[in-house]
């Protein structure tokens, strides 16, 4: 019978922290969070992968980021500028880039540089894709700004 009030205690503690939960969810969701999913090699070069989710409350129309990459020896290796195209508020997409001449294994670390183009319906600012940029990455290669 002992076990009736502990579970009633953590069902209460879980309802009482519901809204809080939910308040700060809502903060974190006012982002745009670009996750570098993977590379694999392609017949141009290297395909990358990126998972991009709005979070912002805007759709983008085009978003836009220049890309520098870095070799493993810390180099940079290419600058060049990635277009994500629509980004539609509260969804994900999946977007791929075929680099040439890129070999994916000389890879060590990618970095956002800025936003070289972002726009979009009422709201959106012309450095909002950058300042509410999230970055994370699922492979061994860094990724950041």
């Amino acid at each position: 019978m002992r076990p009736f009030p502990v579970l009633a205690l953590s069902s209460l503690l879980t309802i009482a922290a519901g809204p809080a939960a939910a308040q700060g969810n809502e903060t974190a969701d006012r982002t745009i969070r670009i996750e570098l999913n993977g590379l694999e090699p392609s017949q141009q070069g290297c395909r990358f992968t990126f998972v991009a989710e709005n979070g912002l409350e805007v759709a983008i129309e085009r978003a836009a980021y220049e890309v520098a990459l870095f070799g493993k020896d810390g180099l940079v290796q290419r600058l060049t500028v990635l277009d994500f195209k629509d980004l539609p508020a509260g969804k994900t997409k999946v977007r791929q880039f075929d680099l040439p001449e890129v070999d994916c294994a000389d890879i060590g670390r990618v970095l956002i540089n800025d936003a070289a183009a972002c726009e979009g319906g009422e709201g959106l600012g012309e450095k909002s894709c950058i300042a509410s940029l999230k970055t994370k990455s699922r492979g061994e290669v860094g990724f950041g700004l």
